[in-house]
């Protein structure tokens, strides 16, 4: 046979793993949250015994004690929690103190860590190229130093974990990322910089929402979002179940037991509540006995705020409307006389109630439905019907046939009157001519009451006298309503003292004045004022025994206050237990009226329905044992304690919770958590106490909490307790004081550590703008008290310290990434030996990560330190100070004269030298301090480099010509310079490397001078790349350079100068004369020389140096446009030479010389007997020949076309000048016809050539050019007379046509 309870606890069972499947679905609870209890604690009991051996160790026993200890403290738990969730769900169900604030900061749904996984391989796949989103280069590597640097970081993945970071705090650091990228991009036409960064973000909200559905998207947030939300009674009521663990089948029987849905009797529950506490206060003044204050005087100042927070609790209960939701009645006000009366209790001259306050209104619903019994009327007569209330207007059906006499036709009246009077008649037309009124067929006469049922019923009807219809039955329903302030009405004996003082029974209505005002009205028929009233507030209602001498009435209970009693009797029970509590409610007692026997049937008449099925909600609750927690006294809780539990919870559940909260509630648990401390009497230094208790553990244990939360409940005890009443609560308590000092050492301690860890508990600068708030936080922390501002110094001080701890945290944190210190510890021997190549690899990894932290330090967290910017210097001078210490170990271990570390000189110094603050500070300064010996040093081994290269490279030169870069010289490693002994040996002549083929331009020097310039430029590039942050230290390397550059290009410029004429003078004279690529590499050396010293020697310095360098620098000038003149000068020499090799050839033909007789003889007797050649012209046309071609070769091989032209110019002044001089010397004699010939030949060709080469009008067309065309024109007029036929054709005139 089953259990008659097995239904209802599997039912509990069902309902215990939906609560746990809650639990699980909203997160879990905290390891601090109460365990749920035990589903049949007494089956564990059972198990455990039978467990249990026949003869049990002392061990067994130990743990049966302990398994019942932890049952017995589970059972406490469960009891405690649900008495605190009856006085929550009271809290919620008839809140009169807190609304739910609708201005409170939407908080963002938090990430968790699957989620950042995803995350991560959805940038992964963009940057892998998976994904279909477009985007140019800059996005590209804008994502890849986001996903590099914050996504992959460990600070983020700890920030995730204590569920602190939102989707937003992820979008907002991208977008701080993307700001400075997109700001130093170029401006594009047509294209704004807003554009690019909102087109950007649109990108990345592509990538973080990857593929997934985005219809379904905004149904999930819209869902998961209700708790920030404004929540109704049911969410709240299933918030608080999860909180505390309560079933769903223990919130019901709460929820009936105490009627959460009936207003009034929650009303009446507050009442009762707040008498109670104000006689607690009395008591509380009578016995003396009090919490323990600061000062004796706030003994009595307590006692006034008790009553004073009581009254407050009274006047918002006074200020909400009679009935909560009502159609119309809302609070009737009384004068203001009136509401300072009743609201205090132990005014004895409080002001009565006037019977015009208690007006009621009411609405009658009067529904005809027919008439029965009508037989003497025809059948073909009209009939209809008339209602009124007595005093108001009369209304009329429609009309019927006296066969049908049906209508269903409703009047709605409205009256003032309790027991009105209701007339209904019946007509007929009459059908007489002179008939004025109608004739009535009967009446009925009803007294309705708001108790009448309401469904339609047959009436008899009074006829006049002989009428045929003396059944007549007319069928109507009568609804008369309920005003909402009246809360119970009936017929009721009454005897009193001051009314009702005959016994009699009267018609009485109990009305709802306001909150705290009601009255007991007897009314009579037609009046809208009662006859009497008696105002109940201060008289005790309870059950009582017949009494005997009085006739009439069946069921007593009385009424008694101080000095009157009021004896009230009903026909049955039923009847009196509505009446009693009814008043029971209304008069606000502490005593809760309990009839002599429970076991008596209901009668099930008409009545309050909610209130007719308490006593079976009761008795169900009484079953499963709710019935001492819902009849449990709050006054007699502490219910500071019970806060705690409720407020821990709490933040337990909305810590773990779907929000990234930081520690703040939702709109709905702020609320209760208002209406709690309110009602209930918790005070507010209590609560702040409590509450930052909780967020400091909670932040102790790894959970991101809003310093802004923290420095509001700080303010509010820090108020409190040095006086300055926040709530207007004056008194301090001891513990309060205690506690709160015990807080802020906590605090205290918890915001300097957050400082000193402050790149880990607000890594990237989330939650935005907290390390500002927790530095504001702590200057408030560090006041003595609330009047006196604490001095500045005093907090930098202490901030200070907290930065050197940062600084010692962070860097040791960052080694352990970087893995040096980890491999120390591990392994030293290895450390030890590990080469001074991988010591400098290591430490200039971890440069590049001291570098990242501080300029993520500038960029995240430097506007909350904008305060003491000096401080935040002084933490970066420190860090670099622990990173100096690896740094100088490493750079001790590298071999001498050893230039790998300058890569590391570079990397610090570019970070530091645009550093306000850092820029020449203490470790800047150590920097160079290690760095300038190596400096000069290298400059000085370069130096003698150089300078033995130009020494031997020019001795062994072969001139041949090399191609140049050094026109478009890119960022190319410096030469390196091995260990030099002191006798330096030669460098490697420069060979060009294969990636530069791109970058020749022409043929220029030799091998040593292009080596030469290459090193001279490259050495001045490196030292321009140090950036040298001293300013007198970089101009003196900058001059040095300089000088040095000008130094060996004069040195080189007077090696080529003396090579060129060795070279020169070992070359012939003849025409066979062809000008060596040797002499012409010689001569684009100095032409390279002089564009060289435009860039390598001149000086950028201050105007101190530039006089003096001017000079300095003319001087290498003049030394190379010197040395290129005689250059010129000497080649100039070398080809007119050859010209004057031919003219000594022509000089054999002159007249009266004995070659040129013997050959005049011997043509001519040798042509009497046949046909002798004449001399030809190949020796005017070998030296054309000679002449262009080595035009041609000066022109090709020489790259300064200014140098040319002086060249050209030289030679053909010169050419002209030894010709002119030749033929002066034979002025006197008549040229042979061979020497005419061959000098036109010369002369013509010349001209024409050097015209061609680009030799200027002026300079062809010379004086002496005049006086040798003069001369051979005359020669060539004599020759033509003399004989017509011997120049073939040969003429100075330019229209000649000859060939080649």
């Amino acid at each position: 046979m089953l259990d008659p309870s097995s239904s209802e606890e599997e039912s509990d069972e069902l309902l215990e793993e939906e609560r746990r499947d809650v639990l699980v679905a909203a997160g879990g609870g905290s390891p601090r949250s109460l365990p749920p209890p035990p589903r049949d604690p007494r089956g564990r009991e059972a198990g455990a015994a039978r467990a249990a051996s026949p003869s049990p160790s002392p061990s067994v026993l130990s743990e049966g004690r302990e398994e019942q200890e932890r049952l017995q403290r589970e059972e406490r738990e469960k009891r405690l929690r649900l008495q605190l969730y009856v006085f929550i769900a009271r809290c919620i169900a008839h809140p009169f103190n807190a609304k739910q604030p609708t201005d409170m900061a939407r908080r963002q749904q938090k990430l968790n860590k699957q989620q950042l996984q995803i995350l991560k391989e959805r940038f992964q796949a963009f940057l892998n190229g998976e994904t279909q989103i477009m985007a140019d280069e800059a996005f590209c590597n804008a994502v890849r130093s986001y996903y590099e640097v914050f996504l992959k970081s460990d600070r983020v993945a700890r920030m995730v974990h204590s569920g602190g970071c939102s989707a937003n705090d992820f979008r907002e650091v991208f977008k701080k990322n993307i700001e400075k990228r997109v700001r130093s991009l170029p401006e594009i036409d047509g294209l704004s910089k807003e554009t690019v960064l909102s087109s950007w973000l649109a990108k990345y909200d592509a990538i973080y929402r990857g593929e997934e559905d985005f219809c379904k998207q905004p149904n999930r947030m819209a869902l998961s979002a209700v708790s920030e939300l404004i929540l109704s009674k049911e969410q709240l009521y299933e918030m608080f179940q999860q909180i505390l663990g309560i079933k769903k089948l223990e919130h019901q029987l709460i929820y009936n037991a105490c009627q959460l849905d009936n207003g009034d009797e929650q009303a009446a529950q507050i009442r009762r509540e707040l008498d109670g506490r104000l006689q607690l206060a009395e008591q509380m003044a009578r016995e003396r006995k009090f919490p323990k204050f600061v000062t004796r005087e706030m003994e009595n100042m307590y006692i006034e705020e008790l009553r004073s927070s009581v009254n407050l609790l009274m006047a918002n209960l006074e200020s909400l409307p009679v009935s909560k939701g009502g159609p119309e009645f809302k609070l009737q006000k009384l004068k203001r006389s009136q509401n300072s009366a009743f609201l205090d209790i132990g005014d004895e001259n409080e002001v009565q109630l006037s019977k015009s306050d208690v007006v009621l209104s009411f609405t009658l619903e009067i529904v005809i439905m027919e008439v029965q019994g009508l037989k003497s009327v025809a059948p073909n007569r009209i009939v209809y019907c008339t209602m009124e209330v007595e005093g108001g207007e009369k209304l009329q059906t429609d009309q019927a046939e006296a066969s049908r006499p049906q209508w269903g036709t409703q009047g709605d009246f409205t009256t003032t009157h309790p027991r009105p009077v209701v007339k209904v008649k019946l007509f007929t037309e009459s059908t007489g001519v002179l008939a004025l009124e109608d004739k009535e067929l009967g009446r009925v006469v009803l007294y309705p009451t708001s108790n009448s049922p309401k469904s339609p019923d047959l009436h008899k009807m009074i006829v006049p006298k002989n009428s045929q219809d003396s059944d007549l039955k007319i069928k109507l329903a009568v609804r008369m309503d309920k005003p909402p302030h009246m809360k119970h009405c009936g017929y009721l004996y009454a005897l009193g003292q001051k009314v009702w003082k005959r016994w009699k029974k009267r018609y009485f209505v109990l009305v709802q004045v306001s909150q705290y005002t009601f009255a007991m009205c007897s009314y009579r028929e037609k009046k809208s004022e009662p006859q009497e009233l008696m105002q109940l507030e201060g008289y005790t209602v309870d059950y009582t025994a017949p009494h005997t001498g009085l006739q009439g009435g069946r069921m007593f209970f009385n009424a008694v206050k101080e000095g009157d009693t009021v004896i009230f009797a009903s026909d049955d029970e039923q009847d009196r237990i509505l009446w009693v509590q009814a008043m029971y409610r209304a008069t606000g007692q502490s005593y809760k009226p309990v009839p002599a026997s429970q076991a008596q049937k209901m009668n099930p008449k008409g009545g309050n329905v909610d209130t007719d099925t308490f006593p079976l909600y009761t008795d169900r609750g009484q079953k499963h044992g709710m019935d001492e927690f819902i009849s449990a006294n709050p006054c007699k809780f502490d219910h500071a304690s019970l806060f705690r539990l409720l407020q821990r919870q709490t933040l337990d559940h909305r810590l773990n919770d779907s929000y990234s909260c930081l520690g703040w509630f939702s709109p709905g648990q702020v609320f209760v958590l208002d209406e709690y401390c309110a009602r209930y009497g918790v005070r507010g230094c209590h609560r702040h106490l409590c509450y930052l208790n909780e967020l400091i553990e909670h932040s102790e244990n790894g959970s991101v909490i809003d310093p802004t939360l923290l420095h509001y409940s700080f303010a509010f005890c820090a108020s409190h307790v040095h006086g300055n009443r926040p709530d207007g609560i004056g008194t301090v308590s001891v513990d309060e004081k205690e506690r709160f000092e015990e807080i802020k050492d906590r605090l205290s301690s918890l915001l300097e550590n957050q400082i000193s860890h402050f790149r880990y508990c607000f890594p990237f600068g989330r939650p935005e703008g907290a390390l500002k708030a927790t530095l504001s936080l702590l200057e408030r922390v560090l006041m003595k008290d609330i009047a006196t501002p604490i001095p500045a110094e005093e907090v930098k001080k202490v901030v200070r310290i907290c930065l050197e701890k940062a600084a010692l945290i962070n860097y040791t944190r960052l080694t352990e990434y970087a893995k040096i210190e980890a491999t120390a510890e591990k392994d030293s021997e290895t450390m030890n030996q590990a080469t001074p190549a991988r010591k400098l690899e290591e430490v200039l990894h971890l440069a590049e990560l001291c570098i990242e932290v501080l300029q993520q330090n500038e960029e995240h967290h430097s506007e909350a330190f904008a305060w003491w910017p000096e401080l935040l210097a002084e933490h970066a001078e420190k860090f670099l100070s622990l990173y100096s210490v690896d740094m100088d170990s490493a750079l001790e271990a590298q071999p001498q004269d050893s230039w790998d570390s300058f890569p590391l000189f570079q990397l610090l110094n570019n970070a530091l030298r645009n550093d306000t603050f850092l820029c020449n500070g203490k470790f800047h300064k150590h920097l160079q301090e290690i760095f300038v010996p190596m400096v000069i040093r290298y400059i000085d081994l370069m130096e003698s480099s150089i300078a033995q290269s130009i020494h031997r490279g020019l001795e062994q030169e072969s001139w041949q010509p090399v191609k140049s870069i050094t026109n478009s010289l890119p960022n190319v490693a410096l030469p390196k310079v091995p260990s030099l002994p002191l006798n330096l040996p030669q460098v490697p002549s420069f060979t060009t490397p294969t990636w530069m083929t791109s970058l020749y331009d022409s043929t220029n020097g030799s091998a040593t001078s292009e080596d030469l310039f290459w090193k001279l430029d490259a050495l001045q590039m490196f030292v321009f790349d140090l950036h040298w942050p001293e300013p007198e230290f970089a101009h003196h390397l900058e001059q040095r350079l300089k000088l040095m550059a000008t130094d060996m290009i004069e040195a080189c410029v007077k090696r080529t100068r003396i090579a060129f004429e060795l070279k020169l003078q070992k070359t012939n004279k003849s025409t066979d004369l062809r000008i060596p690529s040797s002499l012409c590499t010689m001569f684009n050396v100095l032409v390279d020389a002089k564009k060289q010293t435009a860039k390598l020697c001149i000086l950028d310095g201050g105007q101190e140096f530039a006089s003096q360098w001017q000079q300095y620098h003319s001087k290498i000038d003049d030394l190379i446009e010197e040395t290129v003149k005689e250059i010129i000068s000497l080649l100039v020499s070398k080809v007119v030479s050859v010209l004057e090799g031919v003219l000594s050839k022509l000089s054999r033909y002159d007249e009266g010389t004995f070659f040129s007789s013997l050959v005049s003889f011997t043509v001519k007797a040798a042509a009497k007997y046949v046909d002798v050649p004449k001399p030809g012209m190949d020796l005017a046309d070998t030296y054309i020949m000679f002449v262009r071609q080595n035009q041609d070769i000066l022109r090709e091989k020489v790259n300064e076309e200014m140098y040319i032209e002086k060249l050209f110019d030289q030679w053909y002044s010169s050419s002209m000048k030894v010709i002119c001089m030749w033929l002066a010397d034979r002025l006197d004699l008549q040229l042979h016809i061979y020497q005419l010939k061959t000098l036109i030949k010369i002369v013509k060709k010349t001209y024409r050539d050097f015209r061609l080469q680009g030799v200027l009008e002026g300079t062809l067309n010379s004086k002496t050019y005049d006086t040798v065309h003069s001369r051979l024109t005359v020669e060539e007029a004599t020759v033509s007379v003399t004989d017509a036929g011997g120049l073939q054709g040969i003429t100075m005139k330019d229209s000649d046509e000859e060939e080649g």
